[in-house]
């Protein structure tokens, strides 16, 4: 049944388990016949960045996440949705990001989880500050066209 998934929607400092997630969300779930995740790491920079800071308003990025995630779930039919951000000092090689979508067809699973992942990206009030492995800080991580542009395929005409 479309939209009657309630999705998951966490901002937090402490690392998660994917695989404890994907189970959380699957357990017990024999309607499920496709789970799509997709877990961002924090990249290393070619050995320049020591880390990546996170910074987000409370309540306002967990509302606008939610906001995006229900509208997930009105689009494709899906079981369960989840999607974690961290916040804070992430070093590389740590988890940041994870968006598990579970349906009973593997076509909207990937669809949602594309979608979800595109907003995130693009348009979820999270500001990224870089910090140099020399022990500089490397300023302030624009956001990119090429995420706007892939979030944007998403749009439909009201």
């Amino acid at each position: 049944m479309t939209g009657a998934a309630v999705p998951v929607v966490r901002i937090q400092a402490q690392d998660f388990d994917v695989a404890a997630e994907i189970a959380r969300l699957t357990q017990g779930r024999a309607d499920i016949g496709a789970v799509v995740s997709f877990s961002g790491l924090c990249r290393d920079d070619a050995g320049s960045l020591s880390a990546l800071e996170l910074e987000h308003y409370p309540g306002m990025a967990e509302a606008e996440i939610a906001r995006i995630a229900a509208e997930a779930v009105q689009r494709w039919p899906l079981q369960g949705l989840t999607a974690i951000h961290r916040h804070g000092k992430i070093r590389p090689g740590e988890n940041i990001v994870l968006v598990v979508a579970a349906s009973a067809h593997r076509q909207a699973a990937f669809e949602a989880a594309n979608f979800l992942m595109d907003y995130l990206k693009s348009r979820a009030p999270f500001w990224k500050k870089e910090h140099r492995a020399d022990g500089s800080e490397g300023g302030w991580v624009e956001a990119k066209e090429a995420d706007d542009e892939a979030a944007g395929r998403w749009k439909t005409s009201e």
